[in-house]
């Protein structure tokens, strides 16, 4: 697993090791059940904090990225159905929301793509 944490970077820290860490289990290079390194160990291979390191491990448990097995350690979770259950879900909400406002079918599929262009292609 490499990571690369830039200072310059606008993203905070835990941010960028979050994003990095998502995107190789996505990929696959890291593979289902590749054993993360321990909060310590990553912060001080990274050189920052172990709350730092901790904070993006909690939003990839949190995701269904990883999945902590207590004392045993930290491993890549099986993708798919968990995130595709979270994706949904969040879907579900967004679509309740916005009737809730009052917002026509196109006026609400607009605003999603607005959001998705602003955040994969900006």
């Amino acid at each position: 697993m490499t990571l690369k944490i830039h200072i310059d970077d606008s993203a905070p820290s835990y941010e960028q090791v979050r994003a990095q860490i998502s995107e190789q289990a996505r990929s696959g290079v890291l593979p289902v059940g590749y054993r993360l390194p321990t909060v310590r160990g990553l912060a001080e291979s990274l050189g920052l904090a172990a709350n730092t390191v901790a904070k993006a491990y909690r939003a990839l448990e949190t995701d269904g990225v990883i999945e902590t097995r207590g004392r045993n350690g930290t491993f890549v979770a099986a993708a798919g159905a968990a995130a595709d259950r979270e994706l949904a879900s969040a879907a579900q909400a967004y679509v309740e929301r916005a009737r809730r406002l009052g917002a026509e079918r196109d006026a609400a599929l607009a605003a999603v793509q607005d959001a998705l262009r602003a955040a994969y292609d900006g």
